[in-house]
């Protein structure tokens, strides 16, 4: 999307609401010292907000369709460069919807993946808990997109299996664990798809953290794709399918797969014995590993229908009733997240309960809503997209779920005390040996010593000469005597040691085992402080509410009052647009008056001007609202506010609603004969933010989409601007960037064909030849796909053909017409290749073949 409604703030890249509920932080756990494969380590460990993801997925026409509906347009027409869609309501009228991703009826299941699964995997792989949900009609593709396996044609399969693919490719099992349960909801019963006989599995929800557990539920733990493959097989064949109007095997039954993921960050390696034998140092290096948990929920929502149209009978019929229950129930619950309610009534419905931590809890949840094109279900369809609008809105508090692996640093001590007791019983039993060994010894030559002098006693004449050399042995053997036992003694001193070292060593094992239970007692204290702030803080929320209503009630200031009522009744108009109920324009402006909520954008009251400009910003995100915004002087007043306020909100804001009014080709002109181009530049010039970047650069690039003004956005230095802010290293801001140069390029090479332009290119002339080059193969898919047109669009013009080869354009033009995944794009690189004589020489020089 070039733009968001003003009245969004962000964080993280994801759109958060300017009025979140209260929140309460999870406690921070210590870092882990390992380094994390994504760098995991350095992210904030508190509660971070993440909005649910939407994607949705056009199903190609059916041999059916094509037979039946032959000589009908298709109901909906995608734009998957500004990720919007449109609902053709008759061949000239529509109504426009954005989303996260649209992807086409060529997108490949590869891409799919990427853009709606892979984020939310790895995050799991980082010890959060995620949800990837398939909404949709029957006979849309769900099951084809979540649960495909694959083995005829491994490019088509489906998110489970490429999921399973990349959580194996980052796990350990010498520390890690992978176990799965499958699961269907059928007619509101839980029946467990590994074990058939298990077919009333009851939920557990947790009082003090709200997490819901299935502990009756096989969890089989899984090493191998392979394994994982025949568990998904054996669960295909236990679930409930039938035979309808709209499928000839429509599942009957919500499939649930989760995945838990337990990762050991910290102690992979640890030893547990050292070289030099101090025992007491090793102990003291000993540390709890830090274990991350992640949940990997899947869901294949069985198709909502209608009964005429699927001509379900009998217990079809019953089933179709209990599908259409639940997943109204699940309609209700996102409808109340959405509006922020006091209550959400996740207990209407098992499938609300199972799924309460991934719409407003704590899971990373992205959804993929299925549609067709047929003309035939328009309403189904349309049910489909509002539905999917509406889980946009819902935010969830996004938290990391780490611990310490107190058991598994216990069973260590365990360990190094038994080999310590080991280690000293072997010294001691040696000492011992040796000590009688030096005992048996010195006895024998004191023996001996005893023996000679005796006889040396009975020998009637001893000469002098054999005196004395019996007299030196004797004293030989004194000194070897007293030799023997000051070695005895030194033996005894070092025995005295080990038992010391012993006893110092069971004391700090002590000492750990008190530490360890302290840091438990501190951990449930810590988590009984937090429910009581959860309390206190939702108690004062509930008194904050009261008492800004008893204010306005008393008529707090007239503008700020006057500006309340217009927001509650933006809000009012937005709520109806959800729910198929359009006022008119004119009505709103009857009872409110356009002039009277853009005088407020002139008021002394900073908070008064920063929410009038987000209501502002709210009524130009409406097509029909933006030709009486510019009629009523609002483009001047957005003008002036960039250049006249510092308020980095307001600049924020007020660029998202110009580069709104940008869409329109008119109020295009408007802007830049208002210096808007200058204006916006300059406000870019001294951003920092990433969101008021990206504003900025959605409405610059909507400007580069007008043939009319090329020269005049060029030498007003609109290209110079895109690129000054390409500084801001955020995706979101260089997409837009690219959006916009993929724009120019394309007015461009539009120009060169009808002969209304013949010199270089402006975007070579002011140096954007390189950026784009350095950026043609970006992991980023929104930004590789504007490069890349933009690429092929400059080539078109022979005169760029010389510096597109200096500057290396060539060979990612020959990438892209080989391995380009959108085949428009293919073919118009290599249609650009093969009809410049340039590119030809140089290719045969380069001996490239082609």
């Amino acid at each position: 999307m070039a733009t968001s409604s003003g009245g969004n703030s962000y964080r993280n890249g994801t759109p958060r609401s300017s009025n979140p509920k209260p929140q309460v932080k999870a406690k921070s756990l210590p870092p882990s010292t390992t380094t994390h494969r994504r760098n995991s380590a350095a992210k904030d460990h508190a509660a971070v907000p993440g909005r649910v993801r939407v994607a949705v997925r056009l199903r190609p026409r059916n041999a059916e369709e094509s037979v039946a509906d032959t000589d009908f347009a298709d109901c909906v027409e995608l734009q998957p460069e500004l990720k919007r869609l449109k609902l053709r309501k008759n061949n000239w009228d529509g109504d426009t919807y954005q989303f996260d991703e649209v992807l086409t009826e060529f997108a490949s299941q590869k891409r799919v993946y990427e853009v709606v699964a892979r984020p939310v995997v790895e995050s799991v792989l980082d010890g959060y808990n995620g949800t990837i949900m398939a909404y949709g009609q029957t006979g849309t593709g769900k099951t084809y997109t979540v649960g495909c396996l694959g083995e005829e044609d491994t490019a088509a399969r489906g998110i489970t299996v490429r999921a399973m693919e990349d959580i194996f490719a980052n796990v350990s099992f010498e520390t890690d664990s992978v176990s799965v349960s499958y699961l269907q909801l059928y007619m509101e019963t839980i029946q467990d798809l590994l074990e058939p006989t298990n077919d009333k599995i009851a939920i557990v929800e947790d009082p003090k953290t709200g997490d819901v557990s299935l502990p009756g539920a096989t969890l089989v733990e899984i090493r191998d794709q392979q394994s994982f493959i025949q568990l998904l097989r054996l669960g295909e064949a236990q679930r409930f399918a039938a035979n309808t109007k709209l499928n000839t095997e429509s599942s009957r039954s919500h499939a649930i797969l989760m995945v838990h993921v337990k990762r050991s960050i910290k102690g992979r390696d640890a030893a547990l014995s050292t070289e030099n034998g101090n025992h007491q140092d090793m102990v003291k290096s000993l540390k709890p590993s830090v274990v991350r948990k992640g949940k990997l929920v899947v869901v294949d929502l069985a198709g909502s229908e209608r009964i005429n149209k699927s001509g379900c009978e009998g217990h079809t019929l019953e089933e179709t009733k209990f599908i259409n229950l639940s997943l109204s129930a699940l309609g209700k619950c996102i409808n109340a997240l959405a509006e922020n309610s006091v209550h959400v009534p996740f207990r209407d419905s098992k499938l609300t309960r199972l799924l309460r931590d991934s719409f407003g809890g704590t899971a990373r949840t992205s959804l993929v809503i299925t549609i067709g094109p047929s003309p035939r279900h328009r309403g189904e369809t349309a049910s489909t997209i509002m539905f999917g609008q509406r889980a946009m809105k819902v935010e969830n508090m996004v938290k990391l779920k780490e611990e310490f692996d107190y058991k598994s640093l216990s069973r260590r001590l365990d360990i190094e005390l038994e080999k310590l007791i080991m280690e000293h019983e072997r010294q001691q039993k040696a000492f011992e040996d040796e000590i009688e060994r030096l005992a048996t010894e010195a006895q024998h030559r004191i023996s001996e010593a005893e023996k000679n002098y005796a006889d040396s006693l009975e020998i009637p004449k001893v000469s002098a000469k054999e005196l004395s050399d019996l007299k030196k042995v004797i004293q030989k053997e004194t000194v070897l005597r007293k030799a023997a036992e000051g070695e005895v003694k030194n033996l005894q001193i070092q025995m005295a040691e080990l038992k010391m070292s012993e006893a110092s060593g069971k004391s700090e094992i002590l000492k750990l085992h008190k530490m360890l239970d302290g840091e438990a007692s501190q951990k449930e204290k810590l988590e009984g402080e937090i429910a009581i702030l959860q309390s206190q803080l939702l108690k004062s929320s509930l008194e904050t509410h009261e008492t800004r209503q008893e204010v306005g009630r008393a008529g707090f200031e007239n503008e700020v009052g006057g500006l309340d009522s217009l927001i509650s009744q933006v809000k009012v108009q937005q709520r109806a647009s959800g729910n198929g109920e359009k006022p008119s324009m004119a009505k709103l402006f009857e009872q409110v008056g356009l002039q009277k909520i853009l005088s407020l954008l002139e008021a002394k009251d900073a908070d008064v001007r920063i929410h009038a400009v987000k209501v502002v910003a709210n009524l130009a995100a409406e097509e029909t609202n933006q030709g009486k915004i510019v009629e009523a002087g609002g483009l001047t007043s957005l003008l002036t506010l960039l250049k006249s306020s510092q308020d980095e909100t307001i600049h924020r804001v007020a660029a998202g609603a110009i580069a709104n009014l940008a869409m329109n080709e008119t109020n295009q002109e408007l802007i830049m004969a208002q210096g808007g181009i200058s204006l916006l530049s300059m406000t870019a010039t001294n951003a920092d933010d990433p969101q008021t970047l990206r504003m900025i650069a959605g409405a610059i690039a909507n400007l580069c989409g007008n043939d009319k003004l090329q020269a005049k956005l060029r030498s007003e230095h609109g290209i110079q601007a895109l690129l000054g802010m390409v500084r801001c290293k955020h995706p979101d801001v260089h997409a837009q960037v690219a959006r916009g140069i993929a724009n120019f390029a394309k007015c461009e090479s539009r120009a060169s064909s009808q002969g209304t332009k013949s010199g270089r290119s402006f975007l070579i002339e002011d140096g954007a030849l390189a950026w784009i080059v350095q950026n043609a193969n970006n992991e980023s898919s929104s930004i590789r796909r504007h490069i890349e047109l933009a690429l092929c669009h400059l080539a078109q013009h022979e005169v760029n053909a010389r510096d597109m080869i200096t500057g290396g354009a060539l060979w990612e033009l020959v990438r892209i017409s080989r391995d380009c995944s959108r085949e428009d794009i293919k073919t118009l690189a290599h249609r650009t290749l093969v009809s410049s004589p340039t590119f030809q020489t140089e290719m045969r020089r380069l001996r490239i073949n082609y």
